[in-house]
């Protein structure tokens, strides 16, 4: 045999042995200072119940048009026997792999979404699907978001439009909460683990759906911009009160990084809320407790299709400043319910000092709950 062959089959053995490893494991409660360990944690957890890689981001055609975009990858646990054999069936799912894509045309105020749900029996092994657990690299029909040596791969479409780009770091990783465990409410396991990377540059292709709904598909455009990635997993993540979250990751001009987010109740009130802060240049990180973040709607849009009303225009006091998030365009509601279950609103928005209206930077504003109560992982 020789070393290139070895070393396949002995990273599959290795594979192969985290993969039982994680079977025999019982559900995995979020807990408090448990380091993160790279590269591994870019990887999936499959014995924690959700699981998302999300990025998003605003880039420019060589023409000049603005555009948003949303590559979000999901992993949610079934529940497993003690019956099922080792490895298990391909027949035996134990996983489902979701992913959702959107590209929102501010010129046109034009939001194009896809999605695609598969079964994943959660071996790493796996053809087809699969949640890579060493590092990411999250696959499902012809779908796929992975990381490289030069930062991450993303390519998802469909007959209408399809996203191709290359997500390069340009910043240290951000560890939301303490070191990576982020709160989300007052029982210290509703909880996740959760990091991101604010300032990814991006380059790439983006092919737009075509005006009045042609049939025949567009070409492919060059675009550059910049892009935010989450990653967070978890076993409980809402209060049993919160209906669903409000949340935001914007990349401002100089170079800084602010997160925000609070989980809510029907009436509005908030469970829960939290963020941070990290200026540009510095690695150091400023989170925000609970009641240092207070959000203000300022303007709202009612949705054609659900009905439900958004707040499309924020005021959100942090301890490092207030700010103004204003939706790009309103019409950036996502009907989900063929893969997760939800209909939320996800949109490009910029942020603006909320006393002097400057323009700091811009980024995403992600709202769900508000069509019908969100439920993760029912």
């Amino acid at each position: 045999m020789d070393q290139a062959t070895l070393r396949h089959w002995s990273r599959r053995a290795w594979l192969a042995a985290l993969w039982a490893q994680t079977l025999k494991a019982k559900a995995a409660p979020v807990v408090q200072r448990r380091t993160l360990v790279f590269p591994r944690d870019h990887g999936a957890h499959p014995d924690h119940r959700t699981e998302w890689w999300y990025a998003t981001g605003r880039v420019q055609t060589a023409s000049g048009d603005e555009l948003g975009f949303q590559v979000t990858f999901f992993r949610s646990r079934g529940i497993a026997t003690a019956q099922e054999p080792t490895p298990p069936s391909r027949f035996a799912p134990r996983q489902l792999l979701f992913a959702h894509a959107a590209l929102s045309d501010v010129r046109r105020q034009h939001l194009w979404h896809a999605q695609a749900l598969t079964r994943w029996n959660g071996s790493p092994t796996a053809q087809g699907a699969v949640a890579a657990l060493d590092d990411t690299d999250v696959r499902l029909q012809g779908w796929w978001l992975r990381r490289t040596v030069r930062g991450y791969e993303a390519h998802l479409g469909d007959a209408q439009a399809a996203l191709n780009l290359q997500l390069t770091p340009t910043q240290a990783l951000l560890l939301q909460g303490d070191e990576g465990y982020s709160r989300k409410g007052p029982d210290p396991l509703q909880a996740s683990h959760y990091y991101s990377l604010p300032h990814l540059r991006v380059s790439g292709t983006v092919r737009r759906p075509q005006r009045g709904g042609e049939a025949r598909p567009s070409p492919p455009e060059s675009v550059t911009g910049w892009a935010w990635l989450d990653h967070e997993w978890s076993e409980t993540l809402l209060h049993p009160e919160a209906v669903g979250w409000d949340w935001i990751g914007m990349n401002l001009h100089d170079g800084a990084a602010l997160t925000a987010f609070r989980l809510r109740r029907a009436d509005g009130s908030a469970v829960w809320a939290g963020g941070s802060w990290r200026a540009g240049g510095s690695t150091a990180v400023r989170s925000f407790a609970a009641q240092e973040v207070q959000w203000q709607p300022l303007a709202w849009w009612q949705s054609p299709l659900s009905n439900a009303r958004y707040p499309v225009r924020w005021r959100i006091h942090t301890p490092v400043g207030s700010f103004e998030v204003r939706a790009k365009f309103e019409a950036q509601e996502l009907d989900s319910r063929a893969s997760t279950g939800a209909i939320y609103w996800e949109g490009l928005s910029e942020l603006r000092d909320a006393d002097t209206s400057t323009m700091r930077g811009f980024g995403y504003l992600e709202m769900t709950g508000y069509a019908q109560r969100l439920r993760l992982g029912d």
